[in-house]
């Protein structure tokens, strides 16, 4: 895809995107977390931030994984896919390494601490960089041209 038909992904599509990866994680999560802790694994009463080895396992390590190579695999996790948003190299446009998976994923922790105001920074930024975007070296990039494409029938 050429530089010039490529424009940066903004705030609201991201959240959009973000919205759909989380009912996703929540079908895969849900029915393992409620088969292996029962119900009571939402009761509000329940002491501790993790259950269990297996609550750590499925709430936190596969959502990571999976997210990340999604990421360096494919450019985006499914929501992202499915709006059409890809996550490149801020220099090349190339996929993400193994290294920029991990900080981008590590810097949305970064991005919510104050308040939220590193994801938030997207909407403010000229090149619709988070704070996780900008510690990864990355950018979310969307193309100009959307929607259906003209039929082009050949002339006969």
């Amino acid at each position: 895809m050429d530089e010039q038909e490529i424009k940066y992904a903004g705030f609201w599509i991201r959240v959009a995107a973000t919205m759909i990866d989380t009912a996703l994680v929540v079908i895969v999560t849900l029915p393992l977390l409620v088969s292996i802790y029962g119900w009571s694994y939402f009761d509000p009463e329940r002491s501790g931030f993790i259950a269990g080895p297996a609550d750590f396992l499925i709430s936190w390590v596969l959502p990571a994984v999976a997210v990340i190579l999604f990421w360096i695999h494919r450019q985006g996790t499914p929501g992202k896919m499915l709006l059409a948003l890809r996550i490149v190299d801020a220099s090349s446009g190339a996929s993400l390494s193994l290294r920029q998976g991990v900080v981008r994923y590590l810097g949305y922790f970064v991005s919510i601490a104050p308040l939220g105001m590193g994801l938030f920074w997207v909407a403010f930024d000229k090149r619709k960089q988070g704070f996780h975007d900008k510690l990864a070296h990355t950018v979310v990039v969307r193309s100009k041209q959307r929607g259906t494409e003209p039929v082009r029938l050949p002339h006969a």
